[in-house]
């Protein structure tokens, strides 16, 4: 099997949208327990900012971004069982570098795209409705009749916490931007969404729960927001970090924390929970059914052709956005 010459966006540099440099590369044939994915959707994350801004651990310099995809499988390597050519699956994960037409990838680490499922729908919802799924039913099990706090609610993740938090039956409480940011939360499940630019959320969560605090925060915010998540928090409470949009919290001394508390705390990573392959299995396929069901609504803010990724990074980190974003090849 001959290389193959392919597309890419690859990052020499940290820095702004611009560092994106979209390029000629010739791709190996796939070795043993790999396959050659050629994509048909990309989806488009808050961690690849991170990558590409240096803040979150990555490859090498230089590498290629991007953390999920939907893709047709175009050949295999040796001693590949578990999928064949022509089948459609989807990543959502490590290795990175899903900004590029085609690319090889661990055979193990494909999940199935159910026949019902369109790429586009497929690569907006693995790594944001997959991260809502091991977070509300395994990070954190909320539970009926707990009170949850999702930051960032109209966000692609937060507007799938949202509607997954009210299937379940908790009390939805979600941090948003704007009054439009509201609405759309609102309309996904969110009870009480929270404009943070005008009032400071923790003494609103602890106004709405009558003085007792949130079972449980999901906070992807990071420095801006820790303390007050954790104040918000009750007597038991957990607060699960899974993200670090504006930095990485000051560290956290246990042993200082107010003795009249137990709060638990977590660092979420769908990295840790999906890296058997049996769990990562069973999260996609949970997650394929809330689409399938209508559980969670996938709203695709954007197509943009894969070209397009500086532009598509830019208007991310306006937080001026709601829902996904997806690229094409």
């Amino acid at each position: 099997m001959a290389a193959t010459t392919t597309h890419a966006f690859r990052i020499h540099k940290f820095g702004g949208p611009e560092v994106l440099s979209w390029e000629s590369i010739e791709l190996p044939e796939p070795k043993p327990g790999q396959v050659r994915l050629k994509h048909t959707a990309i989806g488009m994350n808050l961690m690849e900012i991170g990558l590409r801004q240096g803040a979150y651990p990555g490859p090498p310099l230089p590498f290629v971004p991007g953390v999920e995809a939907a893709a047709v499988v175009e050949a295999l390597g040796s001693g590949v069982t578990t999928v064949k050519v022509g089948d459609r699956v989807g990543y959502a994960g490590t290795p990175v570098g899903s900004y590029a037409e085609r690319r090889n990838f661990p055979a193990e680490r494909l999940f199935p795209i159910p026949d019902d499922i369109p790429d586009h729908i497929a690569a907006a919802v693995m790594v944001k409705g997959m991260t809502a799924e091991y977070l509300l039913r395994r990070s954190y099990p909320v539970r009926k009749g707990e009170t949850m706090v999702i930051h960032a609610a109209a966000g692609g993740t937060g507007l799938l916490c949202c509607a997954l938090g009210k299937h379940i039956g908790a009390r939805v409480i979600g941090t948003v931007s704007s009054d439009e940011k509201a609405e759309v939360a609102k309309a996904h499940g969110c009870d009480h969404p929270i404009v943070y630019t005008r009032e400071n959320f923790a003494d609103r969560v602890l106004e709405i729960t009558n003085g007792k605090g949130a079972d449980v925060v999901y906070d992807s915010v990071g420095k801006d927001t820790f303390e007050e998540s954790k104040r918000c928090l009750s007597r038991f409470g957990t607060l699960v970090l899974f993200g670090i949009a504006s930095g990485m919290p000051e560290p956290l001394e246990l042993m200082k924390q107010d003795i009249m508390t137990e709060h638990r705390f977590l660092r979420g990573s769908l990295y840790a929970q999906t890296a058997e392959r049996g769990r990562m299995l069973e999260i996609a396929a949970n997650t394929f059914e809330y689409v399938r069901t209508g559980i969670m609504k996938v709203d695709v803010l954007e197509r943009l052709p894969l070209m397009d990724a500086p532009k598509g990074h830019a208007m991310v980190e306006s937080r001026k956005t709601t829902g996904s974003l997806v690229y094409f090849p």
